[in-house]
């Protein structure tokens, strides 16, 4: 397998990865609110915090340097219109990912608070899930976007 080949793969599998945790998790979360219970919510909100540790964080990493290596190795520049596209997308996604990560680390603290001591979930997890499940549909559109933005190497202007 020759280096662009290999990058080449390297950077869709870390797209996939992007996709596919951001919605296992969301897909999760939403499932795991529908059923109101604390303890399940806690337990739920547990595992798609270390998911996105595990896999979306280290596909956030990987993304941008395999993306430069295959720009470098094709010949690619910056300055293309639908690189320059992809990469200011790509910020807007991680600003609305990083408050998304600790909102998760917060709705999981407050469900386990709550299912400790026998009570409803507090209207403060009730206000920041309804931040979290607003703040994916951008960052999953971003995505999708972006995915686009890859195969379709628009050219602008």
């Amino acid at each position: 397998m020759d280096l662009e080949t290999l990058l080449r793969w390297l950077h869709v599998l870390g797209a996939c990865v992007l996709l596919g945790a951001g919605a296992g998790i969301a897909f999760f979360m939403v499932m795991a609110q529908r059923l109101r219970d604390p303890r399940v919510i806690a337990e739920i909100a547990s595992i798609v915090v270390i998911a996105d540790f595990l896999f979306t964080a280290s596909a956030v990493i990987a993304q941008p340097i395999t993306g430069y290596l295959l720009m470098r190795e094709i010949g690619w520049s910056l300055t293309d219109g639908w690189i320059t596209l992809s990469l200011a997308l790509y910020v807007a996604i991680g600003l609305c990912w990083l408050p998304v990560v600790w909102i998760q680390i917060r709705l999981r603290d407050l469900a386990r608070a709550a299912a400790d001591q026998s009570v409803p979930l507090p209207p403060a997890y009730h206000r920041l899930y309804r931040i979290w499940f607003a703040l994916g549909f951008p960052a999953f559109d971003g995505v999708l976007t972006i995915l686009w933005l890859m195969l379709a190497r628009p050219e602008f202007g």
